[in-house]
């Protein structure tokens, strides 16, 4: 009998790139062991135009991809979350929702690539950096024995993550 995946919510504030690039992310590279989310503390509506197609060109899917307010996470029925994790600074400077479940949470700070100014081709690499940044701590997120560690040491794992301690694939 396979274990319930791990549900992990990716917060920003607009919902609009960083954390639905995060959420994708950990769709994939969670492979099944996790189940990511994203929403915001003040969703534009919409998604980004080039964080979908970054997603695109990188063979992730898109389905279901969309900007949402924290406050579904917080309503009855919503998935029980394992784990938050905010990718901006306001987001994290924020109150946010009680969360049942009581999930671990983290601050994996992630520079706005939505707030690029200058050409498209600047715009576009301050997606693809972002997303870089997000893939490097979510890859090593993945692969923590997570049923082994106890909750202090998961906690330091989580935060040293978002502090850049850890070592950074590629």
């Amino acid at each position: 009998m396979s274990e319930k995946p791990f549900n992990v919510l990716i917060l920003c504030t607009g919902n609009s790139a960083r954390s639905i690039l995060g959420e994708a992310l950990v769709n994939h590279w969670g492979r099944g062991k996790f189940v990511g989310y994203s929403a915001g503390s003040k969703p534009k509506g919409k998604v980004h135009p080039i964080a979908l197609e970054l997603l695109r060109q990188l063979k992730m899917p898109t389905d279901g991809l969309r900007s949402k307010s924290w406050d579904e996470f917080a309503a009855a029925g919503a998935p029980r979350l394992d784990f938050v994790f905010t990718v901006c600074d306001n987001a994290a400077g924020e109150s946010c929702p009680y969360w049942p479940g009581q999930p671990m949470t983290a601050h994996w700070g992630v520079e706005d690539p939505a707030a690029a100014s200058g050409s498209d081709t600047e715009k576009w690499l301050a997606f693809r950096t972002a997303f870089r940044e997000l893939e490097n701590r979510i890859k090593v997120f993945t692969a923590l024995p997570i049923r082994s560690l106890d909750r202090a040491k998961l906690q330091a794992h989580l935060h040293a993550i978002g502090n850049n301690a850890v070592k950074e694939a590629g």
